[in-house]
């Protein structure tokens, strides 16, 4: 079993992408902001609390979210080949208590980390257009896309400072055209497939 991580700003192409990767390499793609979504359209009490801190651009709570995660890798078909988290993990506390939970169930690790590397000010236009096309309110408001963007900055960002040291990190252009950062990422997973 494979466990990748597709990482980047907010609007970054990671769940473009990783539909591609889903369709060549057989894995099981998860995004804790789709996982999300799910509970705010159901209006469980996770989605209740979610919703409330996603509309002021905040992150959920950890413990919610590795549940989540949790739930969806002890339930996986047995034909899937892995996984490519999108949106998981945020921060380097989530990123540790990720690789306990892999080591627990699994005895595994994140094989990679996919980072794709894109300026602000594309960021913000990427999903200002995403907002109009899929009619995402989360995406509307320039003050939440800003905060966002400002929270990837200053939590999620040391997560490549940990994955650099463990030797899992591989940044990747992220403002070239679909297919070519696609080809750069599988040039990444077939070099990382046979080490």
């Amino acid at each position: 079993m494979k466990y990748y991580i597709i990482f980047g700003p907010p609007g970054a192409g990671k769940g473009t992408q990783s539909s591609l990767l889903v369709e060549k390499y057989k894995l099981k793609h998860i995004s804790t902001g789709h996982l999300l979504r799910e509970e705010i359209e159901k209006m469980s009490e996770v989605g209740i609390i979610a919703k409330g801190l996603i509309e002021k651009g905040s992150f959920v709570d950890d413990s919610i979210v590795l549940e989540m995660i949790r739930k969806v890798i002890c339930e996986a078909d047995p034909s899937v080949m892995g996984f490519i988290f999108d949106g998981f993990p945020r921060t380097i506390s989530q990123a540790k208590a990720f690789d306990q939970l892999l080591q627990f169930h699994k005895k595994r690790s994140v094989n990679a980390v996919l980072s794709l590397e894109v300026d602000d000010s594309l960021i913000v236009e990427r999903i200002n257009k995403r907002a109009e096309i899929e009619g995402r309110r989360d995406d509307s408001s320039i003050e939440t896309i800003l905060c966002r963007i400002q929270t990837y900055h200053k939590k999620t960002e040391p997560l490549i400072a940990y994955y650099k040291e463990r030797g899992k990190y591989f940044p990747i252009k992220g403002d070239l055209p679909v297919e070519d950062i696609f080809k750069n990422i599988c040039q990444i997973m077939e070099s990382i497939k046979n080490e």
